[in-house]
């Protein structure tokens, strides 16, 4: 099987459409002399609008540190993040984040957590309720409203962090390893879920996740980091859009998870 990877620039069409996101030449280093480590190495990448695309590599490449750029929480070496052409310098409402640890309020309801951001933006308290109440009837939780993250199960806290973020209605979504800290089972249904929620909102994911299958089953784009903190590979996934838990099991499926195992060792 021939996996279609990154066309070379020299390949290119002359006009190409703006990418929604665009990482340029990003290098991260850390200390000096001796104690000097690269963690991202001229990585160059690009989301086209409406894409969703996963990041993979072995533990330690710069997975993290390169999303933490893109959202503007830490800074870079050298290279630039762009949305849609113009350069962000730091945090912005364009980019939404999730976390792998929820990192919910405890003291503040379901509905308060998903609401936080618009409140501080200074959002009309009815358009805040109307926001909150769409949001969390798309996540599913729109009976746990009133309740505490003490009182829900990891899934559920996942999505509550997912609807806080596309509550605040971001350009780009920036996921890291969001589904990590789930059990198999859970962690295939919100798969699923997440999956199904982009198809409906076309929204831009870059998402970070240690897990193959993951990345293949959720992404239309897979790119491969190596542990010299450099991008080695881009794959194009080639599967239907509309994608059931089944299709795992299928040839075209393995194979594609036979490669990106293959490039990761």
């Amino acid at each position: 099987m021939q996996f279609p990877t990154t066309i070379p620039p020299k390949e290119q069409p002359s006009e190409l459409p703006v990418p929604k996101l665009e990482i340029r030449n990003l290098t991260k280093v850390f200390g000096q002399g001796k104690q000097r480590i690269t963690a991202v190495d001229d990585v160059s990448l690009s989301l086209a609008p409406n894409e969703f695309s996963c990041i993979v590599g072995p533990s330690g490449c710069g997975k993290s540190t390169l999303l933490s750029i893109a959202a503007g929480l830490s800074k870079a070496t050298s290279g630039k993040i762009l949305v849609d052409g113009a350069p962000v310098p730091g945090p912005g409402a364009d980019r939404g984040m999730v976390f792998q640890n929820y990192t919910l309020f405890p003291w503040l309801s379901v509905a308060e957590n998903v609401a936080f951001g618009l409140r501080l933006k200074g959002m009309a308290k009815a358009e805040l309720n109307r926001r909150v109440a769409h949001y969390l009837d798309i996540v599913g939780l729109s009976g746990s409203a009133k309740a505490y993250p003490k009182a829900l199960s990891g899934g559920m806290k996942q999505r509550v962090a997912i609807a806080r973020a596309l509550a605040n209605d971001p350009e780009v979504l920036l996921m890291d390893e969001p589904f990590g800290a789930l059990d198999s089972q859970t962690k295939e249904q919100l798969q699923s879920f997440f999956h199904d929620l982009w198809a409906k909102s076309h929204i831009t994911v870059l998402m970070i996740t240690h897990d193959v299958e993951e990345a293949i089953f959720l992404s239309q784009r897979v790119h491969i980091m190596d542990k010299t903190g450099q991008l080695h590979e881009t794959i194009t996934i080639d599967l239907p859009t509309h994608r059931e838990l089944d299709m795992k099991l299928t040839r075209e499926f393995l194979d594609y998870k036979r490669h990106i195992v293959h490039a990761l060792r």
